[in-house]
């Protein structure tokens, strides 16, 4: 029996496994990096052990690292969440050669899976379907478009889709990049492009004795970066014939590497019905939550009792109603996935029936690794948290988890929430008609549309500029129980200034003996206002605007949507000033190359600098056509969000 298990990861699966100890008794063992040192894992855990450093090399990948806080701490297991070393199978050989339990499928089994081009000939002789394996210097004119593939790995990273040939040496280069950098392998295969195709994975569990347990099938097909952001469980594409074939063939896969423990077996689902294999997952899955909600069952908890010895049932448990998964990033899905960093002055959602665990009842799961106050570093990937909806129906767990997000308050960070709204109230994604091109066919432009227009964007500059007048009269002891901004006789309005989601916002009001009034927004008059609440009349209707202020940075959350606005000052500093044509880093990260130099006409949109972040390349473009005036940066150099990498002046004829 486990009597303390060491955590090898960090963030919401941390805290996900330290939950599932805690309900079987067993002893936890954290790990941190520097920069997470007052991380939530490591404050729930019995003890933590520090990893010197920020980079995920020196601390969450450093196998050695680990395992000596294991030992210092009397550890006799390790459960490797998912990411990082899960899927490492020399880690895992370690962690058994050091006398431990390794909570995962057996290092043969890993390394079988391990390697993409591998694996695809060991499933093709179990009779799973395979798509063919093309070598990219020998890709011919018909086999366009195609996908590269890092064969390592896996999140999506070292992926890219080529549809010409013009366009295959760069994007193999950039996968081999961005492959040696997150699995340490450059090696990258192609495979066809399935246009219109459905990613479609089965949950996997196997114990020691020979038992195999197909838990249903996830429809993973709307992603980002070829990385899901919506799962669920079951999928609308898949009746019981075809949900028997895909488990037979997830079983086969199970039982042909010899398999043990939780794990997914994934496949493209193509428009004609056919499905094609695409790897094994050798590890817990960050959608889980979905499966275990229908089918009532505790994954990581059955993990570690498999990794003990157990047994599992013969008879696998029957699936009950439906389950969406969206996972929270910070991130700005309107500029190409921007990642955030920064500190997240508030994080609650309402209404949570449950944390890490299935609800007792039909309701909402939040799996969280960020709290109030957090500070979330460019070191990570930037998934804040996982929100879930059970529901006797896929449409009452979509309206359900849809308003769980509106009603979400998330402030000081860019994150996807809108966006994810806006797919769950979806015509289309209610029809169940998504495939892995959902978000390009639908579009962004509709998608990352913030949830408030630009009438509820003025209320809430309204409300803002209430509260804080409210503010700064919350210490008044002459009349102080009048309105703020009130006047005997009638005078200039009250002025303030905010930029918003669609530039500066004016706000003007007037509050004498008839009321308050507003040019900008007429109709609306003034119930109350205290510096954290204010209430609105606009047309008969109340409507109530809840204010955060973290500095300049005014946070309003209302029915009509939330709204981010920055005070904008009186007067400004000159040294502020940010000269014309400046090229900024939007985050802060490493350069990995610099595409043009000092003296080059640039065409706008033209990319000048790629910045690795979060474990992502991210391409910095020409904000006008110009001449590159100023170039301050070279490949291997830090960067601060906000440096000015390049300028360009002028206009190129």
């Amino acid at each position: 029996m486990i009597k303390r298990l060491l955590v090898a990861n960090r963030g919401e699966i941390a805290r996900r496994v330290l939950r599932a100890c805690r309900g079987l008794g067993v002893g936890t063992v954290a790990v941190h990096s520097d920069p997470d040192a007052d991380a939530p894992h490591v404050r729930e855990a019995d003890v933590a052990g520090r990893l010197p450093g920020a980079s995920p090399a020196e601390t969450y990948l450093s196998a050695e690292r680990l395992l000596a806080v294991a030992k210092s701490a009397g550890a006799d297991a390790v459960h490797p969440g998912y990411g990082f070393l899960s899927e490492n199978a020399d880690f895992a050989r370690a962690v058994v050669d050091a006398g431990l339990t390794w909570v995962g499928p057996p290092p043969e089994a890993i390394a079988a899976m391990g390697l993409k081009i591998e694996a695809k000939k060991l499933m093709a002789a179990a009779d799973v379907p395979v798509l063919p394996e093309l070598d990219p210097a020998g890709v011919a004119d018909a086999d366009f478009p195609l996908l590269v593939k890092a064969s390592a790995g896996g999140g999506g990273r070292g992926m890219r889709v080529v549809r010409a040939r013009d366009g295959l040496d760069d994007a193999v280069a950039a996968a081999r990049r961005e492959a040696e950098s997150a699995f340490g392998d450059p090696t990258v295969f192609c495979e066809p492009l399935l246009e219109g195709a459905r990613h479609i994975e089965v949950q996997i569990l196997a114990d020691t004795h020979g038992t195999v347990w197909t838990l249903g099938e996830r429809e993973c097909s709307i992603q980002r970066r070829h990385q899901k952001i919506v799962e669920e469980a079951p999928s609308p594409a898949v009746g019981p014939e075809l949900r028997g074939r895909l488990c037979d063939a997830a079983a086969n896969a199970a039982r042909a590497i010899g398999y043990a423990g939780a794990g997914t077996v994934e496949f493209m689902l193509a428009r004609d019905g056919r499905f094609y294999f695409l790897e094994v997952n050798t590890r817990l899955q960050v959608e889980h939550p979905v499966t275990e909600c229908v089918y009532g069952v505790d994954l990581v908890r059955l993990q570690i009792e498999v990794a003990e010895g157990a047994r599992l049932p013969q008879d696998v448990p029957e699936p009950r109603g439906h389950a969406i998964e969206v996972r929270l990033y910070a991130e700005d899905p309107a500029h190409d996935w921007r990642p955030a960093s920064g500190t997240l002055h508030t994080f609650a959602v309402p209404d949570v029936d449950a944390e890490f665990a299935v609800p007792a009842t039909h309701g909402l799961r939040l799996d969280s690794g960020v709290e109030s106050g957090g500070e979330v570093g460019v070191h990570y990937d930037p998934m804040l948290a996982k929100l879930i909806a059970w529901g006797p129906t896929r449409a009452a767990a979509a309206r359900r988890l849809a308003a769980g997000l509106r009603g979400a308050r998330i402030h000081g960070l860019t994150t996807n929430r809108d966006l994810l709204v806006r797919v769950l109230e979806d015509p289309a994604f209610l029809a169940g008609d998504t495939d892995t091109g959902y978000l390009d066919r639908v579009g962004l432009g509709v998608l990352a549309a913030p949830l408030a227009g630009e009438a509820a964007v003025q209320r809430s500059a309204l409300a803002a500029a209430l509260a804080q007048a409210a503010a700064g009269r919350s210490d008044a002891t002459v009349l102080g129980g009048l309105p703020t901004g009130w006047r005997n006789v009638r005078s200039q309005p009250q002025r303030r200034t905010f930029e918003g989601p669609h530039g500066p916002v004016d706000v003007d009001y007037r509050i004498d003996r008839d009321g308050m009034t507003s040019e900008l927004c007429p109709g609306t008059s003034l119930v109350t206002a205290t510096p954290d609440r204010v209430v609105l009349d606009h047309d008969g209707l109340r409507e109530t605007f809840a204010v955060t202020t973290a500095g300049d940075a005014v946070h309003v959350d209302s029915r009509l949507g939330p709204v981010a606005l920055t005070a904008v000052p009186r007067f400004t500093d000159p040294s502020s000033q940010i000269a014309p044509g400046s090229l900024l880093a939007p985050m802060p990260g490493t350069v990995v190359r610099v595409e043009t130099e000092q003296g080059a006409d640039v065409a706008e949109g033209q990319t000048l600098v790629v910045l690795e972040a979060m474990k992502m390349e991210h391409r910095i473009a020409a904000p006008s056509a110009g001449t590159v005036a100023e170039l301050n940066v070279a490949a291997g150099r830090q960067v601060e969000s906000g440096a000015v990498l390049a300028v360009i002046e002028g206009n190129r004829e």
